[in-house]
């Protein structure tokens, strides 16, 4: 297996994203960021003043990283991606949600939402959403760190679970 991996640093697809728009803690942007590496996509988020040190010290691999930065509206940025033909997957528990295990591969531009670590996805942004997705869990917490659940998705969207 160790043979079969890519030799040299590779470009991202930019068809498949994860954004955790509400982000909480730096060590789980960095988490994301690894992950992103791993399966070929770009990591989106928000300007705020501690994120760019937290994407530093997160890239462990300190090979250049797709970051996309979405200003200071996630809400915003999310509606302009969805005019732009890009399906928008949230992380959410939800009635209409899609267990993770029945969520198909990413076949056109996809961005998967990550919301706040206590709050989830604001209201007005579930209304830019196409796709609910959901962990299912069998303990007793109602959910999974960011970094966790967002590496999990993005493996199922990449066609790699």
């Amino acid at each position: 297996m160790k043979r079969q991996r890519r030799r040299r640093s590779h470009s991202c697809w930019d068809h498949l994203l994860i954004a955790p728009l509400w982000p909480k803690h730096g060590v789980n942007l960095g988490t994301l960021l690894r992950t992103c590496d791993a399966v070929g996509a770009c990591l989106a988020v928000p300007k705020l003043p501690w994120v760019p040190e937290a994407l530093g010290l997160g890239n462990t691999l300190k090979t250049r990283t797709c970051v996309h930065w979405t200003g200071h509206d996630p809400v915003r940025w999310l509606i302009d991606q969805k005019r732009s033909g890009t399906t928008v997957v949230g992380v959410e528990l939800a009635e209409e949600s899609v267990r993770l295990g029945d969520l198909p591969a990413a076949r056109n531009r996809t961005i998967a939402v990550l919301g706040h670590e206590r709050t989830g996805i604001p209201p007005e942004a579930l209304d830019q959403l196409d796709v609910v997705v959901e962990i299912p869990m069998v303990g007793s917490g109602a959910s999974l760190n960011v970094a966790v659940a967002g590496s999990l998705v993005l493996y199922r969207l990449a066609g790699l679970l």
